[in-house]
């Protein structure tokens, strides 16, 4: 009799499970569909996935239902913080988790499609569907975010804070200069987050309080100041392993850094 009260017991508690997974499995399908969602995808899934991932902060660019760098970077950011193969590629396991963590999220009258009631008018966002501003906009932050300008003095603090004031400035002014580029992401925190791009990211450096000099360097830097003109890489000669990054063309060393184009 007891032996059945367990065999019961334990198929009670596997339906109800599975009947759960399955319940949240059905809201995550009814919210984005059963498409995979990549890189050059687009249409009102993307729009979904644009606004739960501005929701939580991960994506900072126009909600234009084009699957772009900066949304590609934005789910890799979302799947590496939740413990997921950072690919980009957003299939059940990455959607679900994103739906769990935006049960909350209503799209704003601009994170709807085109079309839709209460959606903005208009089409895609350049030629190519790109997410990316040609130029910084000229403003005292240079129209970033309070948290892209954090996380610059994060970055800048966790790399350089040995440095001198030169070279804090010079790491700001890369990071800067490879949102202009069109080969990154096109916001601070999208570059500062690319999987593998700073070792302040992946050794948790990241998250140390900057001090006032690393404050000091990033206005400095979106004032203007580029002491490495232009370069895109730097590395540390003593610690750098990748023979990708002594490759690049030198330019200038500043403090311990070789500065690259």
């Amino acid at each position: 009799m007891r032996y059945r009260l367990v065999i019961l017991t334990f198929c009670l508690v596997f339906g109800l499970l599975a009947l759960f997974r399955l319940d949240h499995a059905n809201h995550s399908r009814e919210t984005f569909g059963t498409t995979i969602l990549k890189q050059g995808s687009s249409g009102k899934d993307i729009y979904e996935l644009q606004g739960r991932l501005k929701h939580l902060g991960y994506f900072n660019g126009k909600v234009d239902g084009q699957f772009g760098s900066s949304t590609l970077n934005a789910v890799k950011w979302f799947q590496w913080k939740f413990g997921m193969k950072a690919d980009g590629v957003v299939g059940p396991k990455t959607k679900l988790k994103l739906w769990k963590a935006t049960k909350d999220w209503k799209p704003t009258a601009a994170e709807l499609p085109p079309g839709t009631a209460g959606g903005a008018a208009g089409g895609k966002a350049g030629a190519g569907g790109t997410e990316r501003a040609q130029s910084l906009p000229a403003s005292n932050n240079n129209g970033f975010t309070d948290k892209d300008l954090k996380m610059m003095a994060n970055a800048v603090y966790g790399e350089s804070r040995g440095e001198p004031y030169e070279g804090q400035v010079a790491v700001a002014a890369v990071i800067l200069n490879r949102v202009r580029d069109a080969e990154f992401p096109n916001t601070p925190t999208g570059v500062i987050f690319q999987p593998g791009a700073f070792t302040a990211v992946s050794d948790g450096q990241i998250w140390l309080t900057p001090n006032a000099n690393a404050l000091k360097a990033v206005k400095d830097a979106l004032s203007g100041w580029d002491p490495t003109d232009g370069c895109l890489y730097y590395f540390n000669p003593e610690t750098a392993t990748s023979k990708w990054i002594w490759s690049r063309p030198q330019y200038k060393t500043i403090g311990k850094h070789i500065f690259c184009r």
